[in-house]
């Protein structure tokens, strides 16, 4: 990432908004609006690369239990918090890092969190193989609402995302199944819980730090659930601009795979976090991405010149081309997980 005082100054502007779409049809194989909710989602994605869903199936009370026990969780004392550590996570890269303990190109995020992801028991076939970023996840013994709040949110927000991937399909006119037969039939599915304070802890200076500095998400798509708080900005062609909550909405963001499958058409965009409200911040990021062992080729429909890429490695945030990429989904996740928790990375991972 490249920074500058201008940067640091910049007030993200208000003269743009991020579309909502209402993805209630596409629950509905038969739904006539199908196509005119793809539609949409190929619009949005060509313009901001973000938009706002609502029909989305996850339940209020859902997103208000995940809410009441994320707080109580932060809540915790130190020690409780770091029984469950990312390093007591092995390959599975499952737990709570500390304040400071993420890295967004080089500095620490102001903001602590706790690692899930799907579930897997220690005989599935993926652990028993060593996979890394496959296994069991790490729950707080102290509160056990943690794990059905956290479970319950998850299972409804995979859901969605499935059911948004085939809008996706849709909008760019591949059947409504393709991404799941091709790519996601076993989906890596991360989920993170994250903890922005209002301010960071005395005796450091944390003037220079981002709640998340800028980056790009690395798979298909993210889900974004965020408190009342605020505090997330999008970087548009004209500029940073702010996504606010929206009550009952959920934030979608395409990620870098996405952007290379479609040959750049739909654009992986910057995003960051900082934290102005004067209140302690909550955010709910589900990724669901392709299956770890599938290989990340461009889809039939699209195509990349030696032009495209030398021009991303100009634009993008990191210098660094998703469209230069060959090989697996994992192979990207595993690279990029290294730049963000490196000496865990290490220690964990082998590497």
């Amino acid at each position: 990432m490249l920074w500058s005082a201008a940067d640091e100054l910049q007030e993200p502007a208000l003269t743009d908004r991020l579309p909502v779409i209402d993805m209630t049809p596409l629950f509905d194989p038969g739904a006539p609006q199908r196509a005119a909710v793809a539609a949409e989602i190929a619009r949005a994605c060509e313009a901001h690369g973000f938009f706002y869903l609502v029909g989305h199936g996850v339940r209020p009370e859902t997103l208000r239990d995940l809410e009441a026990e994320s707080r109580r969780f932060f809540a915790l004392p130190g020690e409780a918090r770091m029984a469950i550590a990312m390093s007591r996570g092995g390959r599975a890269w499952r737990g709570y890092f500390p304040l400071g303990g993420e890295l967004t190109s080089g500095r620490p995020d102001l903001k602590e969190g706790l690692y899930l992801g799907t579930d897997l028991a220690a005989d599935h076939p993926r652990v028993r193989a060593g996979l890394p970023l496959h296994g069991a996840n790490l729950w707080p013994a102290e509160l056990p609402g943690l794990k059905t709040a956290a479970t319950a949110y998850m299972d409804a927000a995979s859901r969605a995302a499935a059911v948004l991937m085939e809008g996706v399909s849709l909008s760019l006119g591949l059947d409504a199944g393709y991404f799941a037969r091709a790519y996601t039939g076993e989906p890596t599915v991360l989920f993170r819980i994250f903890h922005y304070p209002a301010q960071g802890p005395a005796g450091t200076d944390w003037s220079q730090s981002w709640g998340v500095g800028e980056h790009t998400d690395y798979g298909l798509l993210t889900l974004l659930a965020q408190d009342r708080h605020g505090g997330l900005q999008v970087k548009t062609p004209g500029g940073w601009i702010e996504a606010p909550p929206i009550d009952g909405a959920l934030v979608c963001n395409i990620g870098d795979m996405l952007e290379r499958l479609t040959g750049g058409r739909f654009k992986s965009t910057p995003h960051r976090v900082r934290n102005r409200s004067g209140q302690d911040r909550l955010s709910f990021p589900l990724f669901f991405d392709p299956d770890f062992l599938a290989p990340m080729q461009p889809l039939p429909i699209a195509a990349v010149d030696a032009a495209r890429i030398d021009a991303d490695r100009t634009e993008r945030w990191d210098r660094a081309s998703v469209h230069a990429f060959d090989g697996t989904y994992g192979d990207y996740l595993l690279g990029k997980v290294a730049k963000v928790f490196p000496q865990l990375t290490e220690q964990a991972l082998g590497s």
